[in-house]
């Protein structure tokens, strides 16, 4: 085992490999090809003398060995990171901290808390980006975000079974809603019944994780006739504006919805409810981190949420 012939490049590749879960995916942000992201992953392997990636049928996975060389090439990575932008002449008095977040906090919560912490903390500079809670959970792992607002369904599990447990709170705890076009008869009153759900046409999303299929109300007993596809949630809405179908939509989402939509809960049948949680690694945090988390809890207590424990 010799680790000191290791280039920084494939210590990179390695991290793009961990955090989109696929060579593929890696090579394609890195602007790699396939066979070039093979061969620095092999490069690694061969001066850990051991497998630092399970490969499986969906994707790939750290083994316990490559768990521990990710914490490290973190470390590395962020300190050549650090003394690069430090070299450039980049002031960042505050620190930085790197936030991972799921669609529909984007919407209220994130920016809010934003503006809060550049009145209180303007020192802090936050790099933000939007993401799947799959994605934003191998990021974390990958130590490419410090802090992630990811989403859960019922069940409600941690995000990810791999070790150590990611140090998590529920920020918020809120039913699953409805968006309707305001001409449609079930927007005229103030929820929606679950029976009339029956025969709907429905704007969805990808399927993701324990959410299933986003934008069709869970548990129809029918097979649900899907007439659209969209991966954002304005085009959602505005095609449910538009009279296309309806879409289920996290309650936060009523400040996002355009003209001609009414979002609105659902009766008659259990409460869907969806958690947005405040996650990172199980290591003491630094400052920066400390203060964009509480900008975020202080945020939540804005909102018509119930602020989970």
């Amino acid at each position: 085992m010799d680790f000191t012939e290791v280039s920084l490049t494939a210590l990179r590749v390695f991290r793009a490999v961990a955090e989109h879960g696929t060579f593929t995916a890696a090579a394609a942000a890195l602007g790699y090809t396939q066979s070039a992201v093979s061969r620095q992953i092999a490069s690694i392997e061969r001066a850990a003398g051991t497998e630092l990636l399970e490969r499986r049928r969906d994707g790939v996975r750290l083994t316990p060995a490559g768990r521990l060389v990710m914490r490290r090439a973190t470390v590395v990575l962020d300190e050549i990171g650090q003394a690069a932008r430090e070299l450039s002449g980049l002031p960042e008095p505050g620190g930085t901290v790197r936030l991972g977040w799921v669609p529909s906090a984007g919407t209220t919560l994130v920016p809010r808390a934003l503006a809060a912490l550049r009145r209180s903390d303007p020192g802090v500079r936050v790099i933000s980006r939007e993401g799947g809670t799959p994605a934003l959970v191998r990021a974390l792992r990958a130590g490419s975000i410090d802090l992630a607002l990811p989403a859960s369904a019922p069940p409600f599990r941690a995000p990810d079974a791999e070790s150590p447990p990611l140090a998590l709170q529920t920020l918020t705890e809120r039913a699953l809603c409805l968006a309707v076009p305001a001409a449609h008869p079930p927007a005229r009153g103030d929820f929606v019944d679950v029976a009339d759900l029956r025969g709907q046409r429905w704007i969805a999303g990808s399927a993701s994780g324990a959410d299933g299929l986003m934008g069709v109300w869970p548990g129809l007993d029918e097979r649900p006739e899907i007439v659209h596809t969209a991966r954002d949630w304005p085009a959602r809405l505005h095609l449910v504006a538009a009279g296309c179908g309806l879409t289920t939509v996290p309650s936060a989402m009523a400040a996002a919805a355009p003209p001609g939509v009414r979002v609105l809960p659902v009766r008659g049948g259990p409460q869907e409810l969806r958690r947005l949680l405040l996650a990172r690694l199980p290591r003491p945090p630094t400052e920066p981190v400390v203060r964009l988390a509480a900008a975020l809890r202080t945020a939540v207590l804005g909102t018509d949420t119930v602020p989970g424990p």
